[in-house]
């Protein structure tokens, strides 16, 4: 058992198990004298595993729905956190898909009544407490639409969401702001590109394909695979929203990306030659690349996301560090060293089958 928790250094982060999460808990453990408790309903994509080798002394895990609203409000109401980090979400667009119904629970449901409970600890506290506090949430570039061939999203383009997924993030985006707004609670909004690196659950594209890959399986391509994304590697991201949470003005928002574009197929050729680099295919096996395989596309499919982050670099000082190659050679190489991780993740059933298929129930 650790040392109790107190106030004036406590963090809750929630969805720390997950992803970003718990890539995030480890920058703030690594980087802050800080506690931090997880609040984390640990479906599919959260697992304990992500946290396991946490300092117990600086470390709590709460299994819980941020929907709940009685048992958010308790649990604020006993470690009084100085800040509240808001990376609990559903995030596939496959799985919005089929089934939208859980994203606008989680999304935007989950969002409001976190909003809630933090307006209500904000409000019980003192003035000073108010005035340190912050509630930091954690957007996407989905938010924004789709890019034509030239251009970036920044922190005044429109919301136009394509998916279930996009819209459930922009629901909760506006709450944010409104909560701001209106109630004048300290809030701090980012929106980031597409992340990958250790710990990402293998239906997304980066695992996926290493995965696949290993096995001889097939590495499905959506469409004709020339879909452009901006690629930060989960580290980069976890280090911007540190530096938000730290220096963000209360009531902005900021964009966070890697500067580093390529179409899906050019990923999926990049994540080949870094396989081969690392651990070269038996010769009585096909290529990695040769694995390549076009599928039909996603419904409602965004042609092109960039992000413009000159805000948080030019106000923050916060600039991503890793290449693309560099991020990829170091994903690799922790799939590579971590195949108990892999099986545990896919343990619940889930073995890399296509999803976001719309398929009537």
């Amino acid at each position: 058992m650790g040392r109790p928790f107190e106030r004036s250094d406590t963090l809750l982060v929630t969805g720390g198990a997950g992803f970003i999460g718990s890539n995030f808990v480890r920058t703030l453990l690594r980087e802050t004298p800080s506690r931090v408790v997880v609040v984390d309903k640990l479906t599919y994509a959260g697992t304990e595993a992500n946290l396991v080798g946490l300092d117990p002394d600086r470390f709590r895990l709460v299994r819980a729905d941020i929907a709940d609203a009685e048992t958010l409000a308790k649990l604020l109401a006993d470690l009084r956190p100085r800040a509240i980090v808001n990376l609990a979400a559903e995030t596939h667009v496959d799985r919005s898909i089929d089934g939208p119904a859980a994203f606008v629970q989680t999304n935007v449901v989950g969002c409001f009544v976190l909003l809630e409970a933090a307006r209500a600890l904000v409000a019980g506290g003192s003035e000073a407490e108010a005035s340190e506090f912050r509630f930091l949430h954690v957007s996407t570039d989905e938010v924004f639409g789709s890019l034509g061939g030239e251009g970036a999203f920044d922190e005044s383009t429109p919301y136009a969401p394509s998916s279930p997924y996009s819209a459930s993030k922009a629901g909760a985006d506006h709450f944010v702001r409104a909560y701001h707004r209106t109630y004048g609670l300290p809030t701090l909004l980012t929106n980031c590109s597409n992340n990958y690196g250790p710990r990402q659950f293998p239906e997304k594209l980066v695992p996926l394909t290493i995965l696949n890959a290993l096995e001889g399986r097939e590495l499905p391509i959506y469409g004709d695979g020339r879909q452009v994304r901006d690629w930060l590697y989960v580290e980069d991201h976890c280090a911007g929203l540190l530096t938000v949470l730290q220096r963000g003005t209360p009531g902005e928002s900021y964009n966070i990306g890697g500067n580093e574009e390529c179409t899906n197929l050019e990923l999926v050729d990049r994540l080949c030659e870094q396989l081969q680099a690392i651990r070269p295919v038996d010769p009585d096996r096909p290529p990695y690349v040769s694995l390549k395989a076009h599928v039909e596309d996603r419904p409602g499919h965004d042609r092109r996301y960039a992000i413009d982050s000159s805000r948080i670099q030019r106000e923050l000082g916060w600039r991503p560090r890793h290449s693309l190659a560099e991020g990829l050679g170091k994903t690799v190489a922790w799939y590579l060293a971590n195949g108990d991780w892999c099986r545990q993740a896919q343990a619940r059933g889930y073995d890399r089958e296509r999803l976001g298929l719309a398929v009537d129930p």
